[in-house]
């Protein structure tokens, strides 16, 4: 009977929680979603870069979102609200403190992939209690003048907690947003990025943004204030949509992007997180392109990415 008792000590040892199951603690951000609106695979879609997932070979991204945990105070926010809310929101949950719903939703604007996971929050889904969604004032008349978002509002599922452009927001005594205006496609609200500020680090959150020059703020000079920035890389190249003219979608290309900060040193390269890509992207699909971004010393957003602020 000894080799017993000697097998439910090293049984006991091998479950040890403090040393093998630590739970997550202080201020952290999550990486939810990494593709642009309409996701990866894009409906409809026979390109090579879909029918790697078609026939097996890639899996599906989800599209852009964070979420922002404190695990002292047990508080859960979400930045975006997506056509994928319900996996993400689990993900989230599980990871947080395992609440029913969101202290709060952070929308940057009004295209589909960035709202339209609200609806996941009424009636005929969580049914939620007043869930507060942060926006800025046009996204706020967004919500409030069209259907079905109107009926979140007037059903108590959502409440509207209006931002201010460079005001911040303070969400704990030592967690802190700034939404900033940057230019963009702006049909129906204006589009923010947000500075998320934690008791130790700070990271910028800009998944949609115009060329860099459009923006009155210096990239380079924004990098030097903030420890990580996950930034519009939705197209890796021109010509990559050679049926459009891709100077109507002006986001800045990746390899743009890597020209621009290409003379910075290896410590503020490395705080770039290229995020948002769309399915024509090869940083979504291609081992390859990743290291190519990777070997020039910049990083590339993944899937349960955590940062700790």
């Amino acid at each position: 009977m000894r080799w017993l008792a000697v097998l439910s000590v090293l049984v006991l040892a091998c479950s040890s929680p403090t040393e093998h199951h630590s739970l997550p603690e202080g201020v952290e951000i999550v990486v939810l979603g990494i593709a642009q609106d309409a996701g990866y695979p894009q409906a409809a879609c026979q390109k090579m870069c879909c029918t790697l997932h078609w026939e097996g070979d890639q899996p599906s991204r989800r599209v852009v979102s964070l979420g922002l945990i404190d695990h002292r105070s047990g508080q859960t926010w979400m930045f975006e609200a997506t056509p994928d809310f319900p996996s993400q929101w689990e993900q989230l949950r599980q990871r947080g403190s395992g609440q029913s719903q969101p202290d709060g939703v952070f929308l940057t604007h009004a295209h589909i992939g960035h709202y339209t996971g609200l609806m996941y929050l009424g009636r005929e889904a969580m049914g939620a209690d007043q869930v507060p969604v942060m926006a800025l004032p046009r996204m706020t008349r967004f919500l409030h003048m069209h259907g079905p978002w109107s009926q979140l509002l007037r059903l108590d599922n959502i409440r509207i907690d209006s931002l201010v452009e460079n005001q911040t927001k303070r969400l704990t005594p030592d967690l802190e947003v700034t939404p900033w205006v940057v230019p963009h496609r702006d049909e129906f609200s204006e589009t923010a990025g947000f500075l998320i500020e934690g008791p130790e680090k700070s990271v910028l959150f800009l998944p949609d943004i115009d060329k860099w020059e459009r923006w009155d703020r210096d990239l380079r000079a924004v990098l030097q204030k903030v420890d990580i920035a996950l930034i519009d890389a939705t197209f890796f190249r021109n010509g990559e949509l050679p049926n459009r003219d891709m100077s109507e979608i002006p986001h800045p290309f990746v390899e743009e992007t890597m020209n621009l900060l290409s003379d910075l040193g290896p410590e503020e390269k490395k705080k770039v997180c290229f995020i948002h890509f769309n399915h024509t992207n090869p940083l979504i699909w291609d081992e390859a392109s990743r290291e190519e971004v990777k070997s020039a010393g910049f990083e590339v957003a993944a899937e349960g990415m955590v940062f700790s602020l």
